[in-house]
């Protein structure tokens, strides 16, 4: 028997009629029985959701073999043409699947008839209906997956798609390339923990990933392996954060449902050494039968009626909560104290050599910016003596070496022995500096005035030298910092983002090192530190973005007015065709750090650039990693340089890339970035559409509002308060320029933004509304200053392209399919 389906796309508009086109069968693939010869259907089951949802993960692999074959129940079924079908299936259930491209999202209704029982899925995700279902598709590649449980006559199946208007036509492929999507960069799997022995010889890591039937519940493995990869052990619940290993590499301490157990490498043995330790975290071994760890304890709030505030810092939901260091013995399980002060104690490092611990505190000390204090003490456990070594207003990390303590600060630590600045300028405090203490906490050493990199963290190796992560212009890399010879040597990582990293302190120091490019996706390496060689263990791009569509990435700088290099970068889309005009989006942050060059992110480029945007990344002044005198001038300036430097970027970039359309830019940023698309949009007419996500608004409310906003500001603020400099408060503020603002502006925020809280934005919506401007407001219900669920990410992704889309591509349809009135 001939088995042929009909299946023709049916092409309707209200007020036009379009000739029809016939959906090419060969582009169709058909896959079936599925199952045993049994006719019991899933829809028979009370099981049935759950059974099409474990199967879809297999049908939705790209075919990129011929006839690519599925094993069920030891029978072998091979994807094939639909028009090579020659058989008719009677039991199981069969599939089908087929790819579309669209240039624009588009809408219409996919109908099936002749299929009793289907289940319809577009990108993973289940469409709802019978036997009629409504498309929405986003420019790109796209999947369709029919499952079908019950189908009495192939001959009779019929499946048709009617657009909801002209414009909303798909395109069958049969493409062994695939743009890239938003699922795809989400839902990828990532190392999102990694732990490295001392020996170097075994690690742990733990890989997340997403599903489209798991929602927003990300699956997590962590699994304990030899250096060669081989998997040892798996750890369910447990991530590799959370792993500390023992000095000899023999056991690892981590928490389980509860409980803290140490595992036994050798034999995998498991002895549980604690349960039940409520707020304890960030246990690690002290040394081979003692653990150091953190306990916190909240106090009762005895006031149910009033909350009242003890200082700045009660804003903080976790102020009153009072952390402290203890030891707890593994053979015995008693648990001894190290320190009760009435202050929340932090470890910063320990010395099991000398018996010695080294910790912060910080006592409320608002006297001078950033209107903190921090306090180096070491205690002795010999004798539970305590050494305040220094109290410092910037501070950010300090370890143990032989000669003493290194400590990370910025430029003003130790009455401004970091500074590499004119004497006029003030430092930028967010700028990292390494520092060398003697064992009493004095003679301070600065060890970076002339390393421009700005400095996070450091692991220290036994023979005194230390990994630094630091900021580097816009890359975050890692560097050894050799001690005896007082030089930095840059590691190669083959990372442009090196975003986490745990060290070995064996013969050969070892660094094991999760990080991506801004065109290539995560990957996980060893960098063997003496030799400088890198060794790849694993690679998300041949798991999740083999065969994607990825933009062509260009190195753009400029040289500003004031003669200094602006570094940006530019995202091409896919097989541009540069004959043509296109719009583009200029993304900036304008803070104390410089835009990641990552892969993906909550600013995903490449994923815009997918989207048909030309795509600049500019890295104004003010940032760190660009040298002090770079980062300084970001002190007391709000926006002053950044607006110059994005203005004449756009400029330059418009120039460099004539293709560009200078009628079509978007603009947008967050946070601080927020910030600068309010007062850019007070000072040009550059951009025709623009979007603030938790900007700020009115600097003095920010400063007095948000937890952090007068941290913050005694940096970006120094010195200048709205009683003694108030035109920086107001005349920096886009608020108090409102009046000026004639670009359409989206406003996003989450409603519970404790950094920068959500009446900022509610404060430039409501100027722009009474003086009748083009402005809209978006809040995310429950979100804080970032937005991080899945399904809140991708609305939110929609939302800003959609909007970008609605007036850099005059389609309004997506925004009016989030937003209908």
């Amino acid at each position: 028997m001939i088995f042929r389906t009909a299946v023709t796309l049916l092409l309707s508009a209200v007020a036009t009629q379009l000739v029809a086109a016939p959906l090419d069968e060969s582009k169709i693939q058909f896959i079936g029985p599925l199952g045993t010869q049994s006719t019991i259907k899933p829809h028979n089951t009370p099981h049935q959701k759950s059974i099409i949802n474990n199967l879809l993960p297999q049908l939705q692999k790209p075919n990129q073999k011929p006839n690519q074959k599925l094993e069920v129940f030891g029978n072998t079924r091979s994807w094939q043409s639909l028009e090579q079908v020659n058989a008719l299936t009677v039991n199981g259930m069969q599939a089908l699947r087929f790819n579309f491209s669209t240039t624009r999202f588009v809408e219409g209704t996919l109908a099936l008839s002749g299929i009793e029982k289907a289940h319809v899925f577009l990108n993973g995700e289940p469409l709802t209906g019978k036997s009629e279902f409504s498309i929405h598709a986003v420019t790109g590649d796209h999947q369709v997956i029919i499952i079908t449980e019950q189908v009495d006559d192939w001959k009779k199946v019929v499946i048709d798609y009617t657009p909801k208007a002209e414009h909303d036509e798909i395109v069958l492929t049969q493409k062994t390339t695939t743009a890239l999507s938003a699922k795809q960069l989400y839902d990828a799997p990532t190392i999102s923990a990694i732990s490295l022995s001392p020996n170097g010889k075994f690690y742990a890591a733990t890989e997340r990933h997403y599903q489209a039937n798991r929602k927003n519940t990300a699956i997590s493995n962590t699994s304990l392996r030899n250096i060669e990869g081989d998997v040892l052990y798996r750890l369910s619940g447990v991530s590799a954060s959370q792993v500390s290993w023992s000095p000899d590499s023999n056991a690892i301490v981590f928490t389980q449902d509860k409980r803290v157990s140490i595992l036994n490498i050798k034999d995998f043995s498991i002895k549980t050494v604690a349960e039940h330790f409520t707020g304890a975290s960030g246990y690690q071994f002290f040394d081979e039968d003692t653990l150091i760890f953190s306990w916190s304890n909240t106090p009762d709030d005895k006031h149910t009626l009033v909350k009242h505030y003890s200082g700045l810092e009660d804003r903080w939901s976790y102020a009153r909560s009072i952390s402290q260091p203890f030891l707890l013995d593994v053979k015995s399980g008693l648990v001894s104290t190290i320190s009760e002060s009435k202050l929340s104690t932090r470890i910063a490092d320990f010395d099991n050599e000398r018996n010695t611990v080294l910790v912060t505190r910080n006592p409320v000390d608002y006297a001078a910016p950033p209107h903190m204090l921090t306090q180096l003490v070491e205690i002795d456990l010999s004798n539970h003596t305590e050494k305040v070594l220094g109290e410092y207003r910037t501070f950010n990390r300090a370890k143990y070496t032989d000669k003493g303590i290194y400590v990370i600060a910025g430029p003003d630590f130790s009455q401004g022995l970091g500074r590499n600045l004119p004497k006029d300028m003030l430092a930028n405090n967010y700028d990292g500096q390494l520092y060398l203490l003697n064992n009493d906490g004095e003679k301070p050493q600065a060890l970076s005035k002339k390393f421009d990199p700005a400095i996070g963290g450091l692991q220290v190796l036994s023979n005194g030298d230390a990994v630094l992560n630091v900021t580097d212009k816009d890359t975050k890399q890692l560097y050894l910092y050799d001690e005896s010879k007082r030089r930095f040597k840059k590691l190669n990582t083959g990372f442009d983002v090196v975003e986490r990293y745990s060290v070995s302190d064996s013969k050969k120091g070892q660094v094991l090192v999760t990080g991506s490019q801004a065109s290539s996706p995560q990957a996980l390496s060893l960098v063997t530190v003496k030799r400088n060689k890198t060794k790849v263990l694993w690679d998300s791009k041949p798991v999740a973005y083999d065969n994607s569509e990825i933009a062509a990435l260009e190195e753009f700088n400029f040289t500003n007015e004031s003669g200094t290099q602006i570094s940006g970068r530019v995202y091409l889309p896919h097989n541009l065709d540069t004959s043509k005009k296109h719009p583009a989006l200029i993304y900036y942050y304008g803070g104390t750090s410089p835009v990641s060059r990552g892969f993906t992110g909550r600013y995903p480029f490449n994923l815009w650039a997918a989207q048909g945007y030309v795509v600049y990344v500019v890295q104004p002044t003010g940032a760190t990693g660009f040298g002090q005198e770079f980062s300084a001038k970001h002190v007391n300036a709000w926006g002053e340089h950044t607006a110059d430097d994005i203005i004449q970027g756009t400029n330059e970039f418009l120039k460099a890339y004539p293709f560009v359309d200078k009628n079509r830019l978007g603009n947008l940023g967050a946070s601080y970035g927020g910030f600068m698309t309010m007062l850019l949009a007070t000072k040009t007419d550059l951009f025709s559409a623009s979007i603030a996500h938790a900007g700020i608004s009115n600097i003095t409310s920010y400063w007095g509002q948000g937890w952090w906003g007068y941290l913050y500001s005694g940096e970006a603020s120094k010195n200048s308060f709205p009683w003694n400099n108030p035109s920086l408060y107001s005349q920096h503020s886009p608020v108090f320029h409102a009046d000026k603002v004639t670009t359409p502006l989206l406003l996003v925020h989450g409603d519970a933004d404790t950094n920068v809280p959500p009446g900022e934005s509610h404060n430039m919506y409501t100027a722009l509304k009474l003086l009748g401007q083009d402005v809209e407001l978006i809040e995310y219900k429950g979100a804080d200053h970032q937005i991080i669920v899945r399904d809140r990410r991708f609305h939110w992704w929609d939302t800003m392209l959609a909007y970008f889309d609605m007036h850099l591509k005059d389609q309004p349809q997506w925004w009016d399919h989030i937003y209908s009135k």
